[in-house]
C-alpha cells in the first residue's frame, strides 16, 4: 500500500511539472527571487517586483496597501532586529490566462535574530502576476496564516 502512495504522489507531482507553461515557470523564478529580496532586505530590488497599479492584502495589515506600502512589512521585521533567516515554498496551483499568472503556494518561513532562529511559520499567499514590457510584476495579492506544512 505504501508504494502506491509514493507512486501516486510521484505521478502527480510529475504531471504538475509538465503541465507547466514557460510563463508559469518564469514567475515561480520571480516567487523564489521576491523571498531572496527579502532575506537580503533587498528593498529596491523588491520593489522591481511590484507593479505601479498593485493592490493587495498583506498578513500584516489591516486593510489592502498600494505600491507605496509594498516594504512595511519588511522594515517591521527589521526595526525590531529580526531577519528572513530561511524559507521554502510549497507550489499549490499556477494559472496562465492570457498576461495574467496567478500563484497559490504555502511559505514557511524562519525569522530570527543575532541571538538565534525563531519558530517556523506558514503563510498561504496567492500573488497575480501581469506580463509586462520587461518581464512579469505583481499586480495583485493576499496572503494568510497557516497550519505548519512539513
Amino acid at each position: 500500500m505504501k508504494r502506491w502512495c509514493i507512486l501516486a504522489v510521484l505521478v502527480v507531482f510529475s504531471t504538475l511539472l509538465v503541465a507547466q507553461t514557460p510563463e508559469e515557470a518564469a514567475v515561480w523564478k520571480l516567487e523564489h527571487q521576491y523571498w531572496e529580496y527579502v532575506k537580503a532586505v533587498d528593498l529596491d530590488g523588491y520593489r522591481t517586483l511590484w507593479h505601479p497599479n498593485f493592490v493587495g492584502w498583506p498578513l500584516t495589515s489591516d486593510a489592502p496597501a498600494r505600491k507605496a506600502h509594498i516594504t512595511d512589512w519588511i522594515k517591521l521585521h527589521s526595526d525590531k532586529g529580526e531577519g528572513l533567516q530561511s524559507f521554502s515554498l510549497k507550489q499549490a496551483e499556477s494559472q496562465l490566462t492570457e498576461n495574467v499568472v496567478v500563484t497559490h503556494y504555502w511559505l514557511t518561513a524562519v525569522w530570527g535574530t543575532k541571538n538565534g532562529p525563531g519558530s517556523p511559520q506558514t503563510s498561504r499567499i496567492t500573488h497575480t502576476w501581469i506580463r509586462v514590457k520587461d518581464g512579469w510584476q505583481i499586480i495583485g495579492g493576499m496572503s494568510s496564516p497557516s497550519p505548519l506544512i512539513e
